[in-house]
């Protein structure tokens, strides 16, 4: 019976189970959103520290420290007060101090505000020029006398202005050979090229060209040189004759054949040519210095012995 009972026994096993790390909650993921926000401030401060200059961090601090001093002065700290104190607004010794959005003494802002009119007044030019050159293009098509020349007439707005050239033709010359007298249709063209520049502000500038051909004994007598002269002198009579006031030339100049249009072929006819060129107020400037005087090259007469005249 013993041995029965204790085949009838149960068998107890007792198994360790391991449980896993106790739980901690959200309390670390708290912790760690606080440390990266302190940590972007911390880089953004830094970032604004050192784009900060320095009379700016000086204004900063004397409106914390002394509101009052500052509202005394003037301005948003010390930097832009009006007091002659290093580090002032009107300071000329300083290396770094604030200065108030559009004060006429910051050197900056006197360079900003004169582009910016410059620039306006550019456009304003460019546009005049752009419809002075339509209506000259619609006064050669409309006008039967001129339509026929519209091939010798050239218009081309440039960096400098209108430029208006009134080329040679090998049928149609602008000039009797190796004279500065005007033909007849050529003075038709000028006069009312002359009519249509009257009620232009631009100061004008004419120069006289001629081709490479040698003007006989030009090197001691009558050149080039004093034939475009006086070719640039008889289109400005016939310019004036037209009613444009005579103190509209700036300049008027004689080239000879130092800038040829076609400089492949010297001695084509297209470089016979007068240029008028109505001028923008910077090139008025860059081209005459600042002066404003008229001025006309007077060409002395062709000696007797002159001969074999160029072109």
């Amino acid at each position: 019976m013993a041995t029965d009972a204790k085949k009838l026994q149960p068998i107890i096993i007792k198994r360790v189970k391991k449980s896993g790390h106790a739980v901690h909650g959200g309390a670390w993921k708290i912790a760690y959103a606080d440390f990266v926000t302190a940590m972007m401030a911390f880089f953004l401060l830094m970032w604004l520290l050192g784009s900060t200059s320095e009379g700016d961090k000086k204004g900063l601090s004397d409106y914390f420290s002394a509101p009052l001093k500052v509202s005394m002065l003037g301005g948003s700290g010390a930097g832009a007060s009006s007091s002659v104190i290093q580090g002032g607004g009107t300071d000329l010794t300083k290396t770094s101090g604030q200065n108030r959005a559009g004060d006429p003494n910051d050197p900056i802002a006197r360079k900003a505000a004169a582009d910016a009119v410059k620039a306006e007044v550019a456009r304003q030019e460019s546009r005049k020029l752009a419809a002075l050159s339509e209506k000259i293009s619609s006064l050669i098509a409309n006008n039967p006398k001129l339509a026929e020349f519209k091939a010798q007439i050239r218009l081309e707005i440039t960096p400098d202005g209108l430029q208006i050239q009134i080329v040679d033709d090998q049928s149609r010359p602008m000039f009797d050979v190796g004279s500065a007298l005007v033909k007849v249709y050529m003075r038709d063209i000028l006069r009312e090229i002359g009519s249509a520049l009257n009620g232009v502000e631009n100061k004008i500038s004419l120069d006289g060209h001629t081709d490479r051909s040698p003007y006989g004994s030009g090197e001691r007598g009558y050149s080039n040189w004093e034939l475009s002269s006086d070719r640039a002198n008889a289109s400005r009579r016939e310019l004036v004759a037209a009613g444009m006031p005579d103190d509209k030339l700036a300049r008027v100049t004689g080239m000879a054949s130092s800038s040829l249009l076609e400089p492949d072929q010297p001695f084509a006819p297209v470089n016979r040519r007068i240029s008028i060129l109505v001028m923008t107020k910077d090139a008025e400037e860059r081209l005459l210095g600042g002066k404003r005087t008229p001025v006309e090259l007077a060409a002395p007469a062709a000696p007797a012995s002159a001969a074999a005249p160029g072109r």
